[in-house]
């Protein structure tokens, strides 16, 4: 499979995104890559790892869209930009998927103009997956949409449920719509008639609204929601995740007792903060378009960076495209 990275896309580009693209490499048989960004400074990145060259090739791209940039004048005016010429690698069949952390509104703007959404396909939604206590579970969108029509939430919801399906391996997902409370008649008007929309809908299996405080419980797969809020959700998780680990940190600090305890639960530590590290779950897809794009956070490390890619080549892979098209019934489908 061929992956081409943004290279100059993200808060860490091109260090963090090229020594990423290295481990991916490395941990991967078959992957090839392509680097898009100023040829001569990814050469010079290039140049401090040993890669085996005929899996790896760089596009010149000589503009950059920034992370304060305007999303739809940037994609418009950068024509040249490492993010638009990544996207078209993958729109062209020169790439199977393709992978960025740059700025997420112009990425959201650039995808939709360049690979189009399935036929079929409301909105497009940003699909992640966040940890709970019995593995992993799917959030979407987390950003693509913010004001959902209640026919958005229910594709969300198919869309999601295949998602699991092709990719885990996962059948029958439960489905959950956030809201506010868990009774059927609670929300506003969009959760209130998507609800229905989920009730009737024979091809998921909806469980009902989910509060926040309850969607890492395990007992759902799938949480749909519109892209104002899961954004608000994913970021506040984030928040928390930061905050209580650096907490510990410094309460461990405190005292040579809490230092000595520390050592003897090192390890649940670890895997505690693992399982919490949003670059531990590579990134999230723009789900409905007619191509695969991979949104990596913009704070990514080379960690996260290898985790996309290695996410990227999975969808390909598993040729997801054609598969989820199966789902999209559009001659049931109005907007």
């Amino acid at each position: 499979m061929k992956i081409a990275l943004d290279a100059m896309g993200g808060d860490k580009a091109p260090f963090e995104t090229i020594k990423g693209a290295v481990k991916a490499l490395e941990e991967s048989e078959g992957l090839h890559l392509i680097l898009v960004g100023k040829k001569e400074i990814v050469e010079e990145e290039l140049s401090k790892y040993k890669v085996d060259k005929n899996r790896i090739e760089i596009v010149d791209a000589r503009e950059k869209i920034e992370m304060t940039d305007d999303p739809v004048i940037a994609v418009k005016g950068k024509k040249d930009s490492s993010m638009n010429r990544t996207l078209e690698l993958v729109k062209e069949g020169i790439a199977d998927a393709s992978v960025s952390a740059g700025n997420t509104g112009a990425l959201i703007t650039a995808s939709q103009l360049k690979l189009k959404r399935i036929k079929g396909v409301l909105r497009p939604a940003i699909a992640t997956m966040f940890p709970n206590k019995t593995g992993k579970m799917l959030m979407l969108d987390v950003g693509a949409t913010a004001d959902c029509k209640p026919e958005f939430l229910n594709q969300y919801a198919m869309m999601g449920s295949k998602y699991l399906e092709i990719l885990l391996g996962k059948k029958n997902p439960t489905v959950g719509l956030l809201n506010i409370g868990t009774e059927e008649g609670k929300g506003n008007e969009v959760t209130r008639e998507a609800y229905l929309l989920l009730k009737e809908n024979k091809t998921i299996n909806f469980m009902g609204n989910v509060e926040s405080t309850e969607v890492m419980n395990g007992n759902i797969d799938v949480v749909v929601t519109d892209g104002f809020t899961g954004n608000m959700v994913l970021k506040t998780s984030e928040g928390v995740a930061k905050f209580i680990v650096s907490s510990l940190k410094e309460e461990i600090d405190k005292s040579f007792i809490y230092k000595l305890g520390a050592l003897l639960i090192k390890p649940a530590i670890k895997h505690i903060a693992k399982k919490m590290d949003s670059s531990e779950y590579g990134g999230a897809i723009f789900l409905g378009l007619n191509g695969i794009s991979i949104k990596a956070h913009g704070n990514s490390d080379s960690i996260g960076i290898k985790n996309a890619i290695k996410v990227a080549n999975k969808f390909a892979e598993m040729n997801f495209i054609e598969e989820l098209k199966n789902v999209i019934d559009i001659d049931n489908i109005k907007e």
